[in-house]
């Protein structure tokens, strides 16, 4: 195999097939058989060229599964036939003040997967041997590729929050994150309340693990989540900083209102909210590989799956057209037919 296909972003907004060669990984890389690659609303940043950075052509695609098959110069810790994940942050540099410091989610010098680097989108990758997660074995590839992203945000949100076992923990938005967030949050011994718009998701997001389910518009959620005692996290995954503002108030003192689900507007707050009861407000970003292999190892300890759609790479544009129409249920994953 000489040349391998990618689904690239020639220009904003436009995504095309396209070969390239096949060549051998630079040292400190691996060259990747990719398996599967999900779509997710964060591939908009290298589609769409919303970093100061875009460059063009770049191909998409954080949540990346496949097989190590060439080795670069200089990387030890990794095999080939390995099976292997790369998600949004794709290596860091293991220099700078913040890798100094072990805050690796943080480095100054950071491979964004798929936005200014080349992503999953493709048959072959090429990755930082420091952004690999090892695949179980017990995973198939196109289950693992969301939790390499909308599972390692949540999940790692989770766990480093405040919140302990017995707590009420509320998950706003039941789509992409918060369907696997309601889960986690179940097998973490929380006590749940799913936040939605409607009726159409109680159902199933009782089913996923929710003790609690909160009709946003039928009724306000600070109030409803004061009746059940206040929750000491909201963690709020729905795009939407309109509606991330009011939940505030269903806060207990101390609560922490964390915000992984992004937008770019800005999220009103008020203040008497904010001050009186002494109520936080924060954001957490996804996570390290370390924090992608816990996340994996999570999963298939307590059967946490991701709901997806299933389509072939050569779809890959009306993949994404679907994730941003928000009509997808509720991620979508791409395949090389190589699995």
């Amino acid at each position: 195999m000489s040349s391998y296909r990618v689904v690239q972003a020639t220009k904003r907004g436009v995504l095309e097939i396209a070969e390239r060669p096949r060549v051998d990984p630079k040292p400190g890389q691996v060259r990747i058989r990719v398996e599967a690659c999900g779509i997710c609303h964060s591939d908009s940043l290298g589609v769409e060229g919303l970093l100061p950075n875009a460059e063009f052509p770049r191909v998409p695609g954080h949540e990346a599964i496949g097989r190590i098959d060439a080795l670069g110069a200089g990387v030890t810790s990794w095999k080939a036939g390995q099976r292997v994940g790369v998600g949004f942050l794709g290596g860091n540099c293991g220099q700078c003040a913040q890798c100094r410091r072990g805050n690796f989610v943080h480095c100054l010098h950071q491979h964004l997967t798929g936005t200014t680097n080349d992503g999953g989108y493709a048959q072959v990758m090429y990755a930082a041997a420091s952004g690999l997660s090892a695949v179980p074995d017990e995973l198939k590839s196109v289950d693992a590729a969301p939790l390499l992203c909308a599972g390692l945000t949540t999940f790692n949100a989770l766990r480093r929050s405040r919140a302990r076992a017995g707590d009420l923990v509320a998950v706003q938005g039941v789509g992409g994150l918060g369907h696997l967030a309601v889960q986690y949050a179940r097998h973490m011994g929380f006590r749940v309340a799913a936040i939605a718009r409607g009726q159409s998701k109680q159902e199933l997001a009782v089913r996923l693990g929710a003790h609690h389910y909160i009709d946003s518009e039928a009724t306000d959620p600070a109030k409803a989540l004061q009746q059940l005692g206040g929750a000491t996290l909201i963690l709020a995954t729905a795009s939407s900083s309109k509606s991330q503002g009011g939940l505030l108030g269903g806060l207990r003192p101390g609560g922490n209102l964390l915000v992984v689900g992004v937008d770019g507007t800005p999220i009103e707050i008020g203040s008497t909210d904010l001050v009186l009861a002494a109520r936080s407000v924060g954001g957490s970003l996804t996570g390290s590989a370390q924090d992608g292999e816990d996340t994996l190892n999570f999963s298939v300890l307590q059967n946490i799956r991701s709901m997806n759609e299933i389509m072939p790479l050569e779809e890959a544009a009306a993949g994404y057209a679907r994730m941003m129409g928000n009509k997808a249920r509720f991620r979508v994953v791409l395949t090389m037919g190589q699995s």
